[in-house]
């Protein structure tokens, strides 16, 4: 049965933007760069008790800076609403939070202490008026997400130690699509590197093995694999990737140099797996290394494996539902441009994940600017994706 008028309108106005900006506000003015966010992790934790939520510390394979773990249940049966959010930022020069002409600025404003503070609201406001016909929620805070600073080991230690829900919403910066869809994604860092020392060309240099050819033939390889991945697509997420955005070799134009660094990404589609991925990829080093007589080291390193959900999936009625509740439009059904710890909950929780948050700028910069009116748009679009969500029994 669909949630009445009067109780959506309630949640609606019960959303106070003074409580939210200054949430918002003290998060962000904590510095906490990617594996020092103790300080802001200890803060929320304190915020959450004192709103009377059961709140825990779970150290989840980094006691440096535990998760915080909040609850709200309301003792009937029925859905587990989780809200995950990272209060790590990346390493740049830290800038104090402040709200101008109705937009709050600061690090981390836009990803995700902003969003994260729309989310603390969602739950206060549900507490407050009492409407949850069932079920509960949970909130999860932590560090290590931001690479290469972090690993989002800490995270994946969460969901291995049941702290879930029965789905998730994650609210990072996408805000245009609902994401049901999202590749994988793993970087390499690979070296061609041959034996001896680095040699003039004509005192020996022609002689000996050449990194630089050797290189050459495996960014052939390379590219021929990515036209090969051309052909492997997925009607919303596009196609499965291959890309080299770096290659170094030699230190002047006359010297036989003995390493070829290269780097880059590739991404792949649900029903493709990592293992495969990786497979592929080493036996192509294998062969340059067979070939030209090189060492050829480094492989792929994971970072979110492909995931994708039902259309049909409860969390994704009651999240289109609420949405429209909010804003009076239907968000298209689309993929997630770029990984994040939905990828991870999909995958290593089993649970669905949804990937929604304010329509910010800025992320990964010094200027991070996100609007307060977007943060109640989240708050309200979360709080009543939980009244939808949560009031099914489990079987």
């Amino acid at each position: 049965m669909s949630p009445d008028l009067d109780i959506i309108d309630a949640i609606c106005n019960a959303v106070e933007r003074d409580r939210l900006v200054q949430t918002a506000v003290e998060l962000v003015d904590i510095p906490s760069p990617t594996r020092s966010a103790s300080q802001v992790a200890d803060h929320l934790a304190h915020l959450l008790r004192d709103a009377g939520f059961e709140v825990s510390r779970e150290a989840a394979g980094w006691p440096e800076a535990p998760a915080v773990v909040a609850r709200m249940s309301t003792g009937r049966p029925g859905r587990t609403l989780q809200f995950n959010g990272h209060l790590d930022t990346v390493h740049l020069p830290f800038v104090p939070a402040r709200v101008a002409e109705g937009k709050l600025h600061g690090s981390g404003a836009s990803d995700m202490k902003g969003g994260l503070a729309a989310a603390v609201e969602a739950m206060r406001v549900l507490r407050d008026l009492d409407v949850l016909p069932g079920g509960g929620l949970l909130l999860t805070a932590h560090d290590l997400h931001e690479a290469p600073w972090g690993d989002g080991s800490q995270v994946e230690g969460l969901i291995d130690g049941g702290f879930i829900g029965d789905g998730v919403l994650l609210p990072e910066y996408l805000c245009d699509r609902l994401p049901v869809v999202g590749r994988g994604l793993a970087l390499f860092e690979t070296s061609v590197k041959r034996a001896g020392r680095p040699v003039h060309e004509v005192l020996g240099g022609s002689d000996q093995p050449s990194v630089i050819h050797a290189g050459a033939e495996l960014l052939r390889k390379l590219r021929l694999l990515d036209q090969q991945l051309a052909g492997k697509t997925h009607p919303l997420a596009g196609r499965e990737s291959l890309f080299v955005g770096q290659v170094h070799s030699g230190e002047i134009f006359n010297q036989a140099p003995i390493e070829l660094a290269l780097a880059g990404t590739r991404r792949w589609l649900p029903g493709t797996t990592f293992g495969d991925v990786q497979a592929q990829f080493n036996e192509i080093l294998r062969q340059i290394s067979d070939s030209e007589h090189v060492q050829v080291e480094g492989g792929l390193q994971l970072t979110r494996d492909a995931f994708e959900i039902a259309a049909e999936d409860p969390l994704v009625t009651s999240f289109q539902t609420a949405h429209g509740r909010v804003t009076s439009k239907t968000l298209p059904l689309g993929a997630k441009p770029f990984v994040d710890d939905g990828n991870c909950f999909v995958q290593r929780g089993g649970i669905p994940a949804i990937t929604h948050g304010p329509n910010a700028v800025g992320a990964h910069t010094v200027d991070e600017v996100v609007p307060v009116d977007e943060l109640l748009r989240v708050a309200r679009v979360y709080a009543l994706t939980a009244l939808a969500f949560c009031g099914v029994e489990q079987s």
